[in-house]
C-alpha cells in the first residue's frame, strides 16, 4: 500500500483516478480547491477508509507525507480556463512549483498530467512526443497552453537539476461519466444538447479533427506511466490515436441518443487547432498500453451518465 496524493482530486480525470488507486488498496490523499472538481465526483469515496479529501488551492504550498504525488490540477476545459485566465497559468506554474518541491522533500515520483495543447494547432500530423509544437504565446488559450508548457520545462529542469524521479504525460481528448455537463468541451456539449432536443453547435466547418479516448483507459495509462522503471520520465502521449472529424462525432451522437437534434454551424474559435491526433508509439513500447474501448461504446456510457443526472 503507498500514500498516494491526486491534487486536482475531485475533478473529472482526478476523481476517476482516486477511485482506480482506491480499488488498487493504496491510501488517497485528494486536493482540490472545487474551482471545477465537484464533490459529488468523489461521493462514493467519502466512506472508504482509504481516501481522503482537502480543500486547498496548489498554488499555495502545502506539506503532506506521501509516497507519490500525480499532479492533475488545472482547469481543462476552455470555458474554466479563460474565465480567470492569470489564476490558469498560476495554477500551472506555482502549482507545478509547490508540487515538485514537496516531491523534491520528499524524494519521491511525481507525474505531471501535461496536454496535447502544448502542441498548439499542429503543422507535424500525428503529433509525436519530439514535435515541439506550433503555440500562439498571446492568444485567449495561451494562459493554459503555455502554462503547462512551463510546468513541463520545471519538470525536467528539476529533473536535471535536482535528481528528482519525474513522469510526464501528454493527455490528449478524453471523455466519459463525470465531465461537467457545461465545462464547454465537445463531447459533454453535443451529448447535453441532443439529450435536450436542442442544435448540435458545431463550430467552423466541422472537418476539424479530434481523437477521443475514454477515461478508464486513459486513467490506465496513467497509473503504468507512473509504475513504470524510473529511466521512463516522459513526455508521452496518452490518447486514442483513432481520428474522428467533429461532424462525424456530432452525427455519432445524435444516433446514439436517438435525437432529432440538427446540426447547426457557427464561427471557429480563436487558435482552435484543425487537427489533434496522438502518435502513441511510446506508449505502446514503453508501458504496453494502447486504448481498449471503442468511441461507441464510450459514448453510450457518457450518454447513459449525462441522461442519468439530468433527470434529477
Amino acid at each position: 500500500m503507498k500514500r498516494i496524493l491526486v491534487t486536482g482530486g475531485a475533478g473529472f480525470l482526478g476523481s476517476h483516478l482516486c477511485e482506480k488507486l482506491v480499488s488498487q488498496d493504496h491510501e488517497v490523499l485528494a486536493l482540490d480547491n472545487f474551482y471545477t472538481g465537484v464533490k459529488n465526483n468523489i461521493s462514493n469515496l467519502m466512506s472508504d477508509f482509504n481516501f481522503e479529501i482537502i480543500r486547498h488551492d496548489v498554488t499555495f504550498p502545502v506539506y503532506l507525507e506521501v509516497d507519490e504525488i500525480y499532479n492533475l490540477a488545472c482547469p481543462a476545459s476552455p470555458v474554466h480556463y479563460q474565465n480567470d485566465p492569470v489564476q490558469t497559468t498560476k495554477t500551472s506554474v506555482h502549482g507545478a512549483i509547490n508540487m515538485l518541491g514537496l516531491a523534491k522533500r520528499l524524494k519521491i515520483k511525481i507525474l505531471q498530467a501535461s496536454t496535447s495543447e502544448i502542441y498548439g494547432d499542429p503543422q507535424q500530423h500525428p503529433q509525436t512526443e519530439a514535435y515541439w509544437g506550433n503555440v500562439n504565446p498571446i492568444g485567449i488559450r495561451s494562459c493554459y497552453d503555455e502554462g503547462k508548457r512551463c510546468a513541463e520545462t520545471l519538470f525536467f529542469d528539476y529533473f536535471r537539476q535536482h535528481k528528482l524521479p519525474i513522469k510526464v504525460a501528454r493527455i490528449f481528448n478524453t471523455y466519459g461519466p463525470k465531465m461537467h455537463p457545461n465545462d464547454g468541451r465537445v463531447v459533454s456539449n453535443f451529448i447535453v444538447q441532443a439529450l435536450k432536443g436542442k442544435d448540435i453547435t458545431v463550430y467552423g466547418t466541422g472537418s476539424q479533427s479530434r481523437s477521443f479516448c475514454y477515461v478508464d483507459d486513459l486513467v490506465s495509462g496513467l497509473v503504468k506511466l507512473m509504475n513504470s522503471d524510473d529511466e521512463i520520465t516522459g513526455p508521452i502521449n496518452l490518447g486514442n490515436p483513432v481520428e474522428f472529424t467533429i461532424l462525424q462525432l456530432a452525427e455519432t451522437i445524435i444516433r446514439i441518443v436517438g435525437s432529432n437534434s440538427k446540426i447547426v454551424f457557427k464561427p471557429l474559435p480563436g487558435d482552435d487547432p484543425k487537427q489533434r491526433q496522438p502518435d502513441i508509439t511510446l506508449a505502446r513500447e514503453m508501458l504496453g498500453w494502447q486504448p481498449v474501448v471503442e468511441l461507441e461504446d464510450g459514448l453510450a456510457q457518457t450518454v447513459h451518465y449525462f441522461d442519468k443526472m439530468l433527470a434529477e
